[in-house]
């Protein structure tokens, strides 16, 4: 079921949407959700326990790739925050008005989202050139996850701005 768009003259409440895959900041990004009373929505293939907060709504999309990264494209809009390190679907939610945010703080903008798809283009190519390219990335640390909860409190007062 779509999120329908408000209509003019109406307030659209902010969403938190979490790219629930592999994402440690689940419960970081409700703490701060719930500090401000927003709704978040919780997307994955499955394998995610049902979180039973009020403010939270866990999404369960079809098997497949990229079914919960094109849910959360098609919802999210102004003044909605994703919590994702997917770079083209951080592109797809700027494109919608959306902000959108890594688990490690970083924010996509639009400044810096072609850059970044640019490289992950460069380096999936490279990785297939060379197969025994050993790959990944720094390993997750705690000034990563201050650095997400700092960044996420900016962007949520920035919306409610909006």
């Amino acid at each position: 079921m779509a999120q329908s768009k408000p209509e003019v003259g109406t307030a659209r409440r902010t969403v938190i949407y979490i790219d629930a895959d592999a994402c440690p900041v689940k419960s970081e990004a409700l703490k701060v959700a719930e500090r401000h009373k927003l709704d978040v929505k919780i997307v994955s293939n499955g394998g995610i326990r049902p979180n039973p907060h009020p403010l939270v709504e866990t999404v369960v999309v079809a098997d497949g790739p990229d079914v919960a990264d094109m849910w959360i494209a098609e919802r999210c809009g102004p003044g909605d925050i994703v919590v994702t390190g997917d770079i083209p679907l951080a592109a797809k939610c700027l494109e919608a008005g959306a902000a959108a945010i890594r688990h490690n703080g970083e924010v996509f903008t639009l400044a810096n989202i072609g850059n970044l798809l640019a490289t992950r283009d460069l380096m999936t190519d490279l990785r297939a050139a060379d197969p025994f390219r050993q790959g990944g990335g720094k390993p997750f640390s705690k000034a990563d996850r201050s650095r997400f909860l700092e960044r996420l409190e900016h962007l949520i007062r920035q919306s409610l701005k909006v």
